[in-house]
């Protein structure tokens, strides 16, 4: 029996091991991708303290913080979870594990293009991590698809290896912050199309060229020859297993939590990318993860546990 087992093993889930294990709690992490979504970030520069670090190392720290605080961490797939009396169960891939009180940190997935060629290309020239992929481009023409400021930072990597960078904005604003903004204007190789979309990602044995739709300025509604396709369009929260529970989630699927990051079932709690605040930052979920410990602690000794 665990006091606590933390669902995920991201940013928010490791951030909450850790300072689970510190209040007392015998924690349990089970999580598919240690490190969660922040290992395809190139660089991380809004976390407090450090002035710039990859995302991969940023994992790592966290994870070996973790571990060193005394949380225990299975590298399973979770199937299901369950109410049994007062306490959770959790049945992953590799056995069953009962506990108090729960952490869904289940962050999210890449939501796809849906243009046809996206699927059949996939690892073919289209990709959704530029950090995992960008260094196979070098000198080659690749766009990133996208308005915000994930797509922003993923072409300013890109930039470092290939001779071109599209920039594909639907709209006809790039919301990038000021500092992102500035770097690509003063970078040559980036050039934005706003108002256009990909209609359909064309080629033989993997990505030869784009066919765009609606687009603005000399290739509007032309083919562009293309190495590869990267996507930065957003994310859908991971949250079937908490749907299943009982958990209320909103319109868009992500779970509801209070400032305690509790959930409407006593002894569940979520954090990070995966509930329903609006500012998703790895920070954010750093502190939805905290707090998510803290008020897990005080459940684990209120009575109400038992």
């Amino acid at each position: 029996m665990y006091d606590f087992i933390i669902i995920g093993g991201g940013v928010s889930g490791l951030s909450s091991a850790m300072y689970a294990t510190r209040l007392g709690l015998n924690t349990l992490a089970i999580t598919e991708m240690p490190g969660g979504l922040i290992t395809t970030t190139h660089l991380v520069e809004n976390w407090p303290g450090i002035k710039s670090i990859s995302g991969p190392d940023l994992a790592i720290s966290l994870y070996e913080h973790a571990l060193a605080s005394g949380t225990e961490i299975k590298n399973e797939t979770v199937k299901s979870v369950s109410k049994k009396d007062k306490t959770f169960v959790v049945k992953t891939s590799s056995g069953e594990y009962e506990s108090k009180a729960i952490l869904f940190a289940t962050g999210t997935k890449h939501k796809n293009l849906g243009a046809p060629g996206e699927k059949e290309f996939e690892n073919k020239g289209v990709s959704y991590c530029a950090l995992c992929d960008g260094g196979f481009y070098k000198n080659k023409i690749v766009s990133i698809v996208g308005g915000g400021d994930s797509a922003a930072k993923e072409a300013l990597f890109l930039s470092e290896h290939a001779s071109k960078v599209y920039i594909i904005v639907r709209k006809d604003l790039l919301r990038a912050e000021p500092i992102n903004a500035e770097r690509i204007k003063n970078t040559p190789k980036i050039e934005i199309l706003y108002k256009t979309e990909i209609e359909e990602i064309l080629g033989t044995t993997k990505v030869e060229k784009i066919r765009i739709k609606n687009g603005e300025g000399k290739f509007s509604g032309q083919e562009i020859p293309m190495d590869g396709v990267f996507l930065a369009i957003g994310h859908i929260a991971q949250t079937s297993l908490a749907g299943d529970l009982g958990v209320e989630l909103n319109e868009k699927g992500e779970i509801k939590i209070n400032r305690r990051a509790e959930t409407n079932i006593p002894g569940v709690f979520a954090a990070g990318d995966c509930a329903d605040t609006e500012f998703k930052q790895a920070i954010t979920g750093s502190a939805e993860g905290v707090t998510a410990a803290y008020y897990a602690y005080h459940y684990c000794n209120s009575g109400a546990a038992f």
